[in-house]
């Protein structure tokens, strides 16, 4: 990160070094003309305790999360399916949910997750293995992407097909009302309260109100249409501001390409080369869920807006054509793609960074070298370094400013630049999410709004439903896990 020599999980240590900002299209002039139109009476197709927009991983926690309590729920997604971007996106590496000690301090829904998926859908290390700094076995499963500075780390592969199918079956065992494609069009906003959202799906244009609304959409486009104060600033020297379309390659003897990384590192230095005088714009593999899948998570691309269609449409253009390019060199001259072939490009685009929430707190740079635990914590993050105590995430980052009824979470909640680069992460967004939406539940039962909620509330109920909290805090909030 910026002035800290710092990277991301996958950054360096997996061998990726480059960004692709060439080739751009010019951009589309400003509209030089408006059309008018017709008034219209807006059908309410339903009234709910809590509305979750959007069904990513935080939008799914937060659904699951709220439904647990009793509340009424409806989860609203424009894909057909759940997950967001660790499913349609493929960002099917989980990276980790232990600290530097071998803790899982990741816990609640993304441990209920991990637990209930088959055993032949996921790949990572054991509990045994979490935080041995043992130079064997870090050196093994740092080739499968769950170790870093020679620490074995909980970063499980996932078979997005598999996490999709039961992400679903824990919606529906909450009872949510689950609605899919259909997209937000727009905020129901009266006296600076969000009351529910405005939907357009083949049905047409309905209304949805709630008592509390949860933007999961990731790039928090309720709270920017409602006019909530936002942030975007960015380190461009860093992965977390590209987009990118990734993609899985079928076929593959994930064995023998490791060994080939292993045992002759100047071949591979030497193909690495080549690959990016042929194509450009080259990435390298990430083992897969299973032995014959190899993950691609690029070519990153840098430069674009993820909410620019033009800037979106130009990602996928040029991700489709760099994505044939890296099957045909891949096939033709790396060890155990031979018989590789396309299996799947993602159908949702790989966004990193768009906008951020103005919230009542922020998780800042500076918080990471005191390990500051905030009072009203609803969950901890791993840092990005072992240099670093693990992270205090408050209640107060989802709190948007001057607007009430309406929490977000996910990769859009209020921290800096730097701190951003792993709150995004798929974990982080199960935390969010889950905090989300136990407080959303709590202040809709009890009607008020989520910023006047105590805190202390959201952090019982976390404990009940199997979160981790910093000691202090779990003291603090009256509730061991072993009590009530």
């Amino acid at each position: 990160m910026s002035g800290d020599n710092l990277t991301n999980s996958i950054g360096d240590q997996q061998g990726i070094e480059i960004f692709d900002d060439g080739g751009r299209r010019g951009k589309r002039p400003a509209p030089a003309r408006t059309i008018a139109e017709a008034a219209r009476e807006t059908p309410v197709f339903a009234e709910t305790d809590v509305l979750v927009v959007g069904g990513g991983p935080a939008g799914t926690a937060a659904a699951i999360a709220a439904g647990r309590i009793g509340a009424d729920v409806m989860l609203v997604e424009r894909y057909n399916h759940l997950g967001g971007l660790s499913t349609g996106g493929l960002v099917i590496w989980i990276d980790r949910m232990t600290d530097w000690s071998g803790t899982q301090v990741i816990r609640g829904l993304a441990h209920d997750l991990m637990d209930r998926l088959p055993a032949e859908a996921l790949q990572g290390p054991p509990p045994a293995d979490w935080g041995s700094r043992d130079a064997a076995t870090a050196a093994y499963w740092t080739q499968r992407t769950a170790a870093y500075h020679g620490i074995v780390t909980w970063s499980p592969t996932v078979d997005p097909e598999a996490l999709k199918t039961l992400s679903m079956t824990m919606v529906q065992e909450q009872k949510v009302d689950l609605l899919l494609h259909a997209w937000a069009t727009e905020p129901i906003v009266e006296d600076g309260v969000m009351r529910g959202a405005i939907f357009e799906s083949k049905a047409g244009r309905w209304a949805v109100l709630a008592k509390v609304v949860v933007d999961t959409t990731g790039d928090a486009d309720l709270l920017a249409r409602a006019g909530a104060p936002l942030e975007s600033d960015i380190d461009e020297s860093d992965i977390h501001h590209c987009v990118n379309t990734a993609f899985l390659l079928g076929g593959v003897d994930i064995a023998r390409w490791l060994a080939f990384r292993a045992d002759d590192p100047d071949g591979f230095k030497a193909l690495m080369a080549r690959g990016r005088d042929t194509v450009g714009s080259f990435e390298k593999p990430f083992p897969g869920w299973r032995n014959d899948v190899a993950l691609f998570m690029g070519p990153r691309l840098s430069g674009y807006s993820a909410v620019d269609v033009d800037d979106l449409t130009e990602v996928e253009l040029r991700s489709r054509r760099l994505t044939v390019a890296h099957v045909e060199f891949y096939r033709e001259h790396a060890p155990g793609f031979e018989g590789a072939f396309l299996m799947l490009g993602a159908p949702q685009i790989g966004v990193r960074h768009s906008r951020r929430l103005a919230a009542d707190a922020k998780v800042t740079r500076a918080q990471w070298d005191e390990g500051k635990v905030w009072d009203d914590e609803i969950g901890v993050s791993t840092s990005l370094s072992p240099k670093f105590p693990n992270v205090s995430v408050p209640y107060g980052s989802l709190l948007p400013i001057g607007l009430k009824g309406v929490l977000g979470a996910g990769r859009h909640i209020a921290c800096d630049a730097s701190s951003h680069s792993f709150l995004r992460e798929v974990p982080q967004c199960w935390l969010t999410g889950q905090a989300a939406g136990i407080a959303a539940a709590l202040a809709a039962d009890a009607g008020i709004a989520p910023h006047a909620l105590d805190a202390r509330l959201v952090q019982r109920e976390l404990l009940r439903q199997g979160a981790y909290l910093s000691p202090s805090v779990e003291a603090n909030a009256g509730l061991s896990t072993a009590a009530e």
